[in-house]
């Protein structure tokens, strides 16, 4: 009955959580979702992400009113397609982009360190996709593309300066190239359509991002400018040639929040890479990355998706312009009502394991080369296999996460397994990168059954750092294990089965290391479960019977 009754309250939470609103909640994909790209077919919108060295890649959702998102499928999902074996957590696959032509779905991306740019295809967006096909003579990241009236197609993207000779640090071009959406392959010679920015007197930094749109006999070249961080913000450009020249909207940007206080509450940072769209009333919307941090440039649930309306003035698309801030609550678009779901506001999640394969919000660290989790090996609960494979590696750990999506909440879950030395472990595992993580697990020490928390070593440390331990006095086989967090404050806590939770530690743990100003990186925090062992041999298991989440945001309240 327990995971009945559950499952039901978990429904009727649901069902009565505010269906009825007219309006709908920023990020529309909270937690690490970045890069978003969009495209429109009929009634139907498409976005994906970047998911650099996470496995399954580049994640597909599907909306029909831009406000209640689906994850029906991944773009990356068979070893075929990439193996991210040795690739850092922030490397694999940056910034790709979805458009669709005459019945197929194109994505271009880029596979950093390994095939470079590439082109990957489907005639349905939930998948199969095809194996990626590269694009060697493409030279640089974030390529988008164009299909022209004419049924030509074009290639931008994020290049070298001129010649390869940078007048200051940060100096790129937009590029563009022709592209054959038949045989898939560029064709022609490339052209520069940006050099610099919007003004390369300025020295503006990091031109990229690049989107083509077409609107009123006017080509518009949207772009992302001023690097990654704090001074983002999307600037336009547009020309009555799909060749250029191409000139900037002299109010640029159209979005940032670079000059805002910082001080001000529940801030929206960093925002840009932006990728429009058109509803079928006729609005404009943006689909744009930002980042809500906590303190300062602090942020933990990475760059993640927001909505905004594009509004039209003098003939050029502006997302927001002056003082005006990114609203965290926003009027849905025409026809849309925000129901409850899983991506946005606040909402409780919990995973029971009885399906025949996971949910498809788990995510592994890289390509998995072989099987070592199963459904089906205990019912009803996840088991995972002890392998060498640690998560301070480059391989594939036994390890499987779901995002962190909220500043304030909690992850818990109910293990099963007996250590068979000190140094095997198997717990819930709050991982950022392979030095900046928390691992709360159960072990071996002196004989007994122990719980112990440990810190990643961080950028300057050598080893794990043990925060605290304690022995379980009870005599039941089973440990339930729980994080909570609060902005910067984590918190770890155990208990005997369905009894009362003891913290490990009482002193806060200090969630700042997991955040991109103190990781580095473009990743954002996930939370999973993880086993592992220095002796693959003795074949020891952990069983998990369920993981739940909670997210409670204030400012959804």
């Amino acid at each position: 009955m327990k995971k009945i009754s559950l499952a039901l309250f978990i429904l009727l939470r649901t069902m009565t959580a505010g269906s009825q609103s007219p309006f709908y909640h920023n990020p529309i994909l909270a937690g690490f979702y970045p890069d978003p790209s969009i495209c429109k077919v009929e009634n139907d919108y498409y976005l994906i992400n970047s998911s650099f060295a996470y496995f399954p890649g580049l994640p597909v959702f599907h909306s029909r009113d831009l406000v209640n998102w689906k994850l029906i499928g991944h773009a990356m999902n068979r070893p075929s397609q990439m193996n991210l074996e040795g690739a850092g957590v922030s490397r694999g696959l940056f910034a790709p982009t979805i458009r669709y032509h005459k019945g197929t779905f194109y994505i271009v991306c880029t596979l950093i360190d390994q095939i470079g740019n590439f082109v990957i295809t489907a005639t349905d967006p939930a998948g199969p996709w095809s194996d990626p096909v590269a694009l060697k003579e493409v030279n640089g990241i974030d390529p988008s593309l164009f299909f022209d009236e004419d049924d030509r197609a074009w290639l931008t993207f994020n290049s070298i300066a001129p010649d390869n000779k940078p007048l200051y640090d940060g100096h790129r071009t937009i590029r563009m190239v022709e592209f054959d959406w038949k045989n898939l392959k560029v064709i022609g010679k490339e052209e520069i359509l940006i050099n610099g920015g919007t003004d390369i007197l300025k020295r503006p930094v990091w031109i990229e991002g690049p989107h083509h749109f077409k609107k009123d006999g006017w080509y518009f070249l949207s772009c992302a400018e001023g690097g990654t961080a704090y001074q983002h913000s999307q600037v336009i450009f547009r020309s009555r040639s799909l060749h250029g020249p191409y000139h900037p909207w002299h109010k640029n940007p159209v979005l940032t929040q670079r000059h805002l206080n910082r001080n001000r509450p529940d801030p929206v940072t960093t925002t840009g890479h932006a990728d429009l769209t058109q509803a079928p009333d006729g609005s404009w919307w943006a689909v744009f990355l930002g980042c809500r941090p906590y303190q300062g440039d602090f942020f933990n649930t990475g760059r993640e998706t927001f909505l905004l309306p594009v509004k039209w003035e003098d003939g050029w698309p502006v997302i927001l312009e002056g003082t005006e801030q990114v609203a965290l609550k926003a009027p849905t678009p025409a026809g849309a009502l925000k129901v409850p779901g899983f991506y946005s506001g606040n909402f409780l999640y919990r995973d029971d394991f009885n399906d025949p394969a996971p949910d498809p919000r788990w995510i592994f660290l890289r390509t998995p080369l072989e099987k070592w989790h199963s459904l089906s090996d205990k019912k009803g609960w996840l088991t995972l296999q002890l392998r060498e494979a640690t998560i301070e590696g480059k391989s594939n750990p036994s390890f499987m996460a779901q995002r962190q999506q909220h500043l304030t909440g909690e992850a818990q879950t109910l293990l099963s397994f007996k250590a068979q030395s000190e140094k095997e472990k198997a717990g819930l595992l709050v991982f950022q990168n392979e030095r900046h993580y928390f691992f709360l697990c159960q072990s071996l020490r002196s004989g007994k059954r122990v719980v112990e928390l440990y810190q990643g070593p961080g950028k300057d440390g050598k080893e794990p750092v043990l925060l605290g331990y304690a022995f379980p006095e009870g005599k039941k086989h089973n440990l339930e294990l729980k994080v909570s967090f609060d902005s910067a404050r984590y918190h770890f806590w155990y208990r005997e089965e369905y009894t009362g939770w003891k913290i490990i530690t009482d002193k806060p743990q200090d969630g700042t290391m997991l955040s991109t100003a103190t990781a580095g990186g473009f990743v954002g925090t996930v939370i999973g479960l993880y086993a592992v062992s220095p002796d693959k041999a003795k074949n020891n298991k952990a069983s998990f019977d369920y993981f739940q989440y909670m997210g409670d945001d204030s400012a959804y309240k």
